[in-house]
């Protein structure tokens, strides 16, 4: 090719992305436009309501302040009842969740059948919300913490025994391989070979769960499981929203003071 023709040439043009791939971004935009639209139409947003929405919003918290001193009593007591579902509810998800997280764990438990029922009731416990599971446990065992401690409980089993299957996995193969190679059997595989390398990840999972659990059975009281929620329900239903203001400090404030405890204890001890 002559010097004349490589000038005539013209300029390569690049381009971040493939014709393909223009055409799939394009064609998810359209997609997610339209969902967009059409959920909006499905939910019959009426914009007249949305017109005096700082002012009903103002009128609320009005109607908050100044907020009932003489309800702090009450709502620290089913405060602490919260505290004991979320705390008694996460320790029966750990003990439920570590046999079958080691069910589901396959470098431990190499049977497909097992691994397969492991990983369902992981899925299906995840799969139900806790206010569902709440309503299951309320019908069979009445109102009370009883329901709510239940309800936390099957709910975390899920995320719990599913994070530590997946640590167990992840392993690392070489101290186990020596253990058993110096005639160690399964019981201290797992206590001296598999826990040393999960125990950081399992302290750290069931901190984080316990820390969910405290919001998640906060809630629970307004289907009957006992807790904050049943103050929180009870006020909403008599309009009293001086007491619901309470409430919400109340449940503002633990939050805020879990997530402390969360993150100290993981920064000094783990």
């Amino acid at each position: 090719m002559s010097a004349g023709a490589a000038l005539a040439a013209p300029p390569r043009r690049w381009q971040r992305f493939s014709p393909w791939k223009r055409l799939a971004r394009l064609a998810f935009t359209l997609f997610a436009v339209a969902a967009f639209v059409a959920s909006l139409r499905t939910i019959e947003v009426i914009p007249e309501f949305l017109y005096d929405a700082p002012e009903q919003m103002a009128d609320l918290f009005g109607r908050m302040w100044p907020m009932d001193a003489g309800y702090i009593g009450p709502t620290l007591r089913a405060l602490v009842e919260t505290l004991h579902i979320a705390t008694l509810g996460t320790l029966i998800a750990i003990v439920i969740a570590v046999p079958i997280g080691l069910l589901a764990a396959r470098n431990i438990t190499p049977s497909l059948p097992l691994n397969l029922f492991a990983k369902f009731v992981f899925v299906t416990s995840r799969s139900v919300n806790s206010l569902v599971w709440a309503l299951l446990f309320v019908a069979v065992f009445g109102p009370g913490p009883l329901a709510g401690t239940l309800a936390i409980a099957l709910r975390s089993v899920g995320f719990t025994g599913k994070l530590l299957a997946e640590a167990l996995e992840e392993s690392n193969r070489g101290s186990i391989e020596a253990l058993q190679a110096a005639g160690a059997g399964r019981r201290a595989t797992l206590l001296m070979g598999y826990w040393p390398q999960v125990k950081p990840a399992f302290w750290s999972i069931a901190l984080f769960r316990w820390d969910i659990n405290i919001r998640e059975s906060a809630v629970l009281g307004l289907v009957g499981a006992g807790g904050i929620g049943v103050a929180l329900d009870t006020a909403l239903n008599l309009l009293y929203w001086d007491q619901v203001a309470v409430v919400l400090a109340a449940i503002f404030a633990v939050v805020i003071v879990a997530e402390i405890v969360v993150t100290t204890v993981r920064a000094k001890v783990l």
